[in-house]
């Protein structure tokens, strides 16, 4: 009987084990949009429906696509950049003019700052 009992114990603990890094993984994602969204800027990010205003989509996008976007302005080229490049408005005639610029300023444009960043990938674009 004890051996049948371990034997259904140690599955719940393996569930409730999961739970744990589940509960871990979901707060890292609502602390790392609760830290890119916050209003520490002084606006609100979102309008009344709930939706992140177009202003703010191109700093959030660099934030939760920090690495990759990161490799992709350092190639000149990729899928991070091109996103970032339709955020941005740049039409896509002039989107390979602002990729050669973003990878020639890639020094400039790798910083923690992502409201910064994103000010100078706009006067890129423009």
């Amino acid at each position: 009987m004890k051996q049948v009992t371990v034997w259904a114990i140690i599955p719940v603990f393996m569930l409730l084990a999961s739970g744990c890094t589940l509960k871990s993984t979901i707060k890292q994602t609502t602390d790392t949009t609760s830290n890119v969204t916050g209003t520490t800027s002084g606006h609100a990010w979102w309008n009344e429906d709930g939706l992140l205003l177009p202003e703010h989509k191109a700093i959030a996008f660099a934030k939760y696509n920090e690495a990759n976007l990161e490799q992709d302005l350092a190639r000149g080229q990729g899928e991070y950049v091109t996103s970032l490049a339709a955020l941005l408005g740049v039409p896509n005639d002039r989107q390979p003019a602002f990729h050669a610029k973003a990878q020639g300023a890639f020094d400039t444009l790798t910083t923690p700052d992502h409201e910064a960043q994103i000010h100078r990938l706009r006067t890129l674009a423009h």
